[in-house]
Formats: C-alpha cells, structure tokens, sequence
C-alpha cells in the first residue's frame, strides 16, 4: 500500500523524466550547442529535484521547469560576463605589485608640483582630472564659461607635465600599463 507522499513523489519523477526531450530542445536553442544544452537541462534537473518542496503538485510542470531553465541559463551568462578567460596566465601577469615607495614618492612630487598651481588652474585639474567632473559641470560650479575650464584645465595639464619633467607616456609609472592610465588623466 502507498502513500499519497509516495504518490506525488512518483508522479514528480514521472512528470520531471516525461519533460527531458523538451528541455534539451528548449536549452539547445537558447544555448546553440548540445554540449552546452545538456549541461543546462542536468542543472535544471538538479536545480528541480532539489527544490521539489516548492512545486505545487497538480500545478503545470513543463512550466516550472522551463522557468528553472530559463533563469538557470540566463544566471550563467551574467556570471560569464564576469569572468576572464585566462587560460595562458597573460592576464594575470597584468596584475603585479610594484614596490610602494615609488608610488609614494611619485605622489610627493605631484603634490608639490600641484601647489605650485594658481588657484583658478589647480581647481579646474582637480574638478576635470581628480573629480571626474566634466566639463560643463566644472564650469558651474566655478562659476564661469566651459571655454575657460578647459583653458585652466590644459594650462594645468602642461605645467604640470613640465614641472614633472613628463614628456611621453615612457615616463608614467613603473610599466606601460600604469602609463596608458597615467597619460589619460594628463590628457596626452
């Protein structure tokens, strides 16, 4: 003699085992490769068995299974879109620690060469270049035309690049890729 539990979990597996055929084909469209599909369809299978709890039973479980799939597709592609690719370790090389006390000595000087500024062209460097106010919205809050932020700003940008004794990208940072961001916010 069964039980009505033993019932509905039999009719669970029937209905789950009876929707495979339709899955595959529904993450085969969605994905594009059979491979891919039939990774989707056993996550969407483990993903069912483990929440079986909260399927309704006499509810419509092509339904909820496709929606299991759905989601399940559409939560690795966001995840794909957040990871890298590094499979030769040449991405990862990108990310080395230089010795700290360049970047402090760096900034000391940058610093000095900052108050060396007149005011108008060190609070224009600062709003454009630090702040990452645009333009216009520098203008306002200093109180004057856009033609004349952008004048203050690459007055600023040139003094500085000569006080520094700057002259191309070579001379930003302790690698090239510290000297294309540096070189961004010179403006070169």
């Amino acid at each position: 003699m069964t039980t009505k539990d033993e019932d509905v979990d039999r009719a669970f597996k029937r209905d789950l085992l009876a929707s495979l055929p339709n899955l595959r084909a529904f993450a085969v469209s969605l994905t594009g490769r059979h491979d891919k599909a039939d990774d989707l369809v056993q996550d969407t299978i483990m993903k069912a068995w483990a929440n079986q709890g909260s399927f309704t039973a006499g509810t419509n479980m092509r339904a909820w299974l496709f929606t299991i799939l759905r989601n399940e597709f559409y939560s690795q592609m966001r995840k794909r879109g957040r990871e890298v690719q590094d499979t030769d370790g040449l991405f990862s090389e990108r990310f080395s620690v230089h010795p700290e006390q360049y970047g402090r000595l760096d900034l000391q000087d940058f610093r000095k060469a900052l108050d060396t500024l007149p005011d108008d062209q060190r609070e224009a460097i600062i709003l454009v270049g630090a702040a990452g106010f645009a333009y216009e919205e520098a203008a306002t809050i200093c109180g004057c035309a856009v033609g004349t932020i952008k004048s203050r700003v690459s007055r600023a940008r040139s003094r500085l690049q000569e006080i520094l004794g700057v002259s191309g990208e070579s001379d930003f940072g302790p690698d090239p890729g510290d000297a294309a961001i540096t070189s961004r916010a010179f403006g070169s």
